[in-house]
């Protein structure tokens, strides 16, 4: 019979792994539907298995110790994969501190923008706006009734930047 690993006991009657799938009717397409285990359903396999092992035959204490290092390995790869989300939410953030930071070095430098019907515009750029995640900057330009008034500028469409455009 196979390793004992593949093997599934059920009122006393032991199974290879194919065998116990094909008395619960489970196909071979819907094994493997879910990509992922978590830890939770890994323990819940183990104290499952655990329950229903044959008491005249049990599993040999070295592959429950193989299992549970399994599960620990489990466990702390699930912690590095979270605290490497969370790592990368903080470079995130860095990276737009040091973007606005660059940014706010251009306020009061005249820019040159273009929109996407390739018309030019110029303007004054007056502060930095981080909306949603994207950032950009605040110009002044000069409106159709002279008035100074506020526009939003992506810094993609930004063509060029200095006191002389």
């Amino acid at each position: 019979m196979a390793n004992s690993l593949n093997t599934i006991t059920v009122d006393g009657k032991t199974y290879d792994l194919e065998t116990y799938k094909t008395t619960q009717g489970v196909s071979a397409s819907e094994v493997g539907k879910k990509k992922e285990l978590d830890k939770d359903a890994f323990l819940s396999l183990l104290v499952t298995q655990m329950q229903y092992q044959d008491p005249l035959s049990p599993m040999d204490n070295t592959e429950y110790l193989a299992q549970l290092a399994q599960y620990s390995s489990l466990e702390q790869m699930t912690n590095v994969a979270s605290k490497l989300s969370d790592v990368y939410s903080l470079v995130e953030n860095i990276d737009s501190s040091v973007l606005v930071g660059q940014l706010s070095g251009m306020i009061g430098k005249t820019i040159q923008w273009q929109t996407s019907d390739k018309t030019f515009y110029e303007g004054v750029v007056s502060g930095v706006s981080v909306t949603d995640g994207k950032t950009s900057v605040i110009a002044t330009v000069q409106g159709p009734d002279g008035q100074d008034m506020q526009t939003k500028v992506e810094i993609d469409t930004i063509t060029r930047v200095g006191d002389g455009v």
